[in-house]
């Protein structure tokens, strides 16, 4: 572990609590922390590096990805549906790898890998990449890993919904997280949190770009979620539910559910439930701009053309009731590393920039319970980036990442002076 000193210069600094911009910048990092912030004399023997005309800011982070489907094959969006029976395990995780480290260097040095269900012998394959990344294997972010998500027969992620015409092909187990009925689902968070998971993932509700249910429709009971929810919370483990329609999201919030993903068709009501229980909100909002559909079959687009408009309205509401939101993307239904789009969304739904870094960042980390990251403050983790010009004016300049750091190791640097800097992995 290094112990080496660095400090950072650049022109600005966000707070990402308050607000508001600090000028100049001046971050000494040790090691892998936070040392000092604008202290009046830095290290005389640090290395020094000056980011120039930048903004510092906290690592960003995204709460809804899933890093082991999508990428260098198919960089524009949602895999072929058929990925689940033409992709073995070894070739899903190494494809992980790719997207991980285009994830990093897109400015993302935290995600919630949430799962999906495919065939793996039980390995939970994000969990898996989770240590490499730790150990210094390649690059990428701070993975909460959720294993397999957890769905009922034909639910929104049971993936023989596309195989209808097959119905025997690639059989699911409950450890794989195919799970009916009370004893079942209980059974299947049990295994996820076995083998390392730090979130448990389930679908709740229909879906977009599925051939299940409609997307507003309640696939698990409320005796099965609330099964979930109280093996989740027992173990310390917090529970996201993909949720689009209005009962479904209900009911997880009486079953103590801790987040929602979409929530695309939450009423008035149903909001106000949110904010008074403290439910934290995902919107995955870009997706009504970023998804291509345009290959999807004609129900699921005319699904879509249904769904986003709705969602688009529910999020501006969901931000002036006060719900707790968190960004997250849905990546790949977001390509890898275009993951800031989510920030540019959230703004246009209602939210000021300084709002939606702080989404990506303090409200991020206390969804998942993360004390160590998630603001410029000595004694936290040194997950540090750096954007051109000033992102509480134009949030679109965090899609421009000139400088990322993670754990005082320097990923990134092409600012104008990045010769100076200490070497990039």
């Amino acid at each position: 572990m290094s112990t080496e000193t660095v400090v950072l210069r650049a022109a600005r600094r966000v707070d990402v609590v308050t607000g508001e911009v600090h000028s100049p910048a001046v971050i000494v990092v040790r090691g892998e922390y936070i040392e000092a912030v604008d202290p009046t004399l830095a290290p005389a023997d640090a290395t020094v590096l000056d980011l120039g005309d930048t903004t510092l800011l906290p690592g960003l982070m995204d709460m809804e990805i899933n890093l082991l489907i999508g990428g260098p094959e198919n960089p524009s969006g949602l895999p072929s549906p058929m990925h689940g029976v033409q992709d073995d395990p070894v070739y899903r995780t190494l494809r992980a790898t790719i997207n991980a480290r285009t994830t990093l260097l897109a400015g993302f040095t935290t995600v919630r890998n949430l799962g999906l269900m495919v065939k793996t012998g039980g390995y939970l394959l994000d969990v898996d990449l989770h240590r490499a990344i730790e150990q210094g294997w390649f690059p990428g972010p701070r993975i909460v890993s959720a294993g397999h998500a957890i769905t009922p027969t034909g639910g929104h992620l049971d993936p023989t919904m596309f195989q209808r015409l097959a119905p025997h092909i690639m059989p699911l187990s409950v450890e794989e997280g195919l799970a009916n009925g009370v004893d079942q689902v209980r059974h299947a968070v049990r295994y996820q949190i076995k083998y390392g998971a730090g979130v448990i993932k389930i679908s709740a509700s229909g879906g977009v770009m599925s051939h299940s249910t409609a997307p507003g429709t309640q696939q698990y009971s409320d005796e099965e979620l609330r099964a979930i929810v109280d093996e989740a919370h027992r173990a310390g483990l917090k529970v996201a539910a993909h949720a689009h329609g209005d009962a479904g999201i209900r009911a997880c919030i009486r079953a103590g559910v801790d987040c929602i993903e979409h929530g695309s068709l939450a009423g008035d009501d149903t909001i106000a439930m949110m904010v008074e229980h403290g439910t934290f909100l995902v919107p995955t909002s870009y997706l009504s701009e970023g998804l291509d559909v345009s290959k999807a079959p004609p129900a699921l687009q005319e699904k879509a053309a249904a769904v986003f408009p709705q969602a688009r309205r529910m999020l501006g509401k969901a931000i002036e009731a006060g719900v707790k939101i968190a960004c997250g993307t849905d990546a790949p239904a977001v390509p890898h590393g275009d993951n800031a789009k989510e920030l540019w969304a959230m703004v246009d739904r209602g939210m000021t920039p300084a709002q939606a870094l702080r989404a990506a960042t303090v409200t991020s980390a206390e969804l998942v319970g993360a004390e160590d990251r998630g603001r410029l403050a000595p004694g936290l983790l040194a997950d540090i980036i750096a954007v051109p010009g000033d992102p509480t004016r134009d949030i679109t300049v965090t899609e421009q990442v000139r400088f990322v750091m993670k754990g005082g190791v320097v990923h990134k640097n092409t600012t104008a002076d990045r010769a100076a800097a200490v070497p990039v992995r």
